[in-house]
């Protein structure tokens, strides 16, 4: 038996023309190769009140009732779950990971995409609230290269794994041309971020910036970086906080890719050309706060900072 597919114009019109013939319902049906309460039933719902019936008129009854018949989704209807997404999107989370954190019936992330989409979310947008403001990915510009001590493949296993805590990556985000931007260190197991702003690129703004970063009981086992000219000051900065340097292969920000992530995410509350001279570290550490809390798949669902509480 052929699956159902609703009546077409062509098929309502034999319809009427073999029911002015005054053929019965059954043998329409067979005519048709139709059931026969498909028959019965396309009468009784488009048929005029008189018992005639119009091929024209069965149609436009149609694609009125089908245009009406609109899908409510459950994330509009459901005041519960509406309240539950919108505190999530006021804190930037993804759309997965508000699916994920739902308590409730399954919930979907396109669900959310989707709603936003169709701004049947009053005050929520994805331009507002999405990290990629509903654009796809941009591609990063390369850095110019340095000549390192240590290169990304003569680090040990141990980084490789994410089998400890103390292991960072490193990078600078910065805004226009000569507006200053963030130095911003990313832990490789608990994705737990550190930032604070410098004023332009020169290596000994950054060199002072790091040192100021990792100041107090913050381990640091190792850092990898990029070939960034702002890093030539890598030797003393390994002196100063006993650690190892590793940098990556030249032109491949994949080897960082925790941290690359973690700098597409600062980009949503700072975007290029950002004028950072005008930011506060008052405003970094909000933000800073928001990413540390928020909660990552990668994690099992915990957030940095609840990871880190765990393996305490």
């Amino acid at each position: 038996m052929k699956s159902y597919t609703h009546f077409t114009l062509e098929e309502r019109e034999c319809l009427r023309i073999k029911r002015a013939e005054g053929k019965s319902l059954r043998q329409i049906a067979l005519e048709l190769g139709r059931n026969v309460s498909s028959i019965s039933r396309e009468l009784t719902r488009n048929g005029k009140k008189d018992g005639s019936y119009n091929a024209y008129w069965g149609w436009s009854l149609y694609r009125y009732r089908r245009k009406r018949c609109v899908r409510h989704l459950r994330l509009v209807t459901d005041s519960v779950l509406r309240k539950f997404v919108q505190e999530g999107l006021a804190q930037y989370w993804s759309p997965e990971t508000i699916a994920a954190k739902w308590q409730g019936d399954p919930l979907s992330p396109s669900t959310i995409y989707r709603v936003l989409k169709q701004k049947r979310l009053p005050g929520y947008s994805e331009r507002e609230h999405l990290r990629r403001r509903g654009m796809l990915k941009y591609s990063r510009g390369d850095n110019r290269t340095i000549h390192p001590e240590h290169t990304i493949a003569e680090r040990p296993g141990i980084i490789n794994t994410r089998a400890r805590i103390g292991d960072w990556e490193g990078d600078t985000v910065l805004g226009g041309n000569g507006k200053g931007g963030l130095v911003t260190m990313v832990e490789r197991k608990s994705r737990y971020l550190l930032m604070a702003l410098i004023s332009d690129k020169r290596a000994a703004t950054v060199e002072r910036t790091m040192n100021e970063v990792f100041k107090g009981d913050i381990e640091v086992k190792s850092i990898t970086l990029d070939n960034g000219a702002e890093f030539a000051n890598f030797r003393s900065i390994e002196k100063t906080l006993k650690t190892t340097i590793y940098f990556t292969d030249v032109h491949s920000p994949w080897q960082r890719g925790t941290n690359e992530n973690t700098n597409g995410i600062i980009r949503f509350f700072f975007p290029k050309g950002t004028d950072f001279r005008t930011v506060t570290q008052e405003e970094v550490n909000h933000v800073l706060s928001l990413i540390n809390n928020r909660p990552r798949k990668c994690l099992g669902w915990l957030s940095p900072l609840e990871f880190l509480h765990c393996c305490t």
